[in-house]
């Protein structure tokens, strides 16, 4: 199994806990984390995050466009759910991931750092 680069886990947990957005594990990350979903970054919020990704590892984002991806909004449901229930019980997570589809995932950042491209 693929393992995330180092540096890209500490950029994502340093960025959660600055902005104060969401506390992260950095045993919780994997390829599969959700971006929008399972760390709470969306709508301009992402926007940020990514043009600091892309300053602080050096990557091309000028032909990445949301259309292939599909602009992440959040989701209200969501967001009810989990500040009633917690969002470590996993049936939250699976309950979450059927109202509101991830859109971007740590997967995405991985292979942009790996080629220098975000696609």
């Amino acid at each position: 199994m693929e393992e995330i680069n180092p540096k890209l886990k500490e950029f994502i947990v340093d960025y959660c806990t600055r902005y104060k957005i969401k506390e992260v594990e950095p045993s919780s990350l994997s390829l599969e984390t959700s971006i929008d979903l399972d760390l709470d970054i969306f709508d301009i919020e992402i926007d940020l995050f990514l043009a600091e990704f892309a300053n602080q590892f050096k990557i091309d984002q000028s032909k990445f466009t949301w259309y292939k991806y599909g602009y992440p909004k959040g989701s209200a449901s969501v967001k009810i759910i989990k500040s009633v229930f917690g969002d470590n019980a996993f049936w939250v997570k699976k309950l979450s991931k059927h109202i509101y589809k991830p859109k971007f995932k740590v997967r995405n950042l991985q292979e942009a750092v790996r080629t220098g491209k975000l696609l």
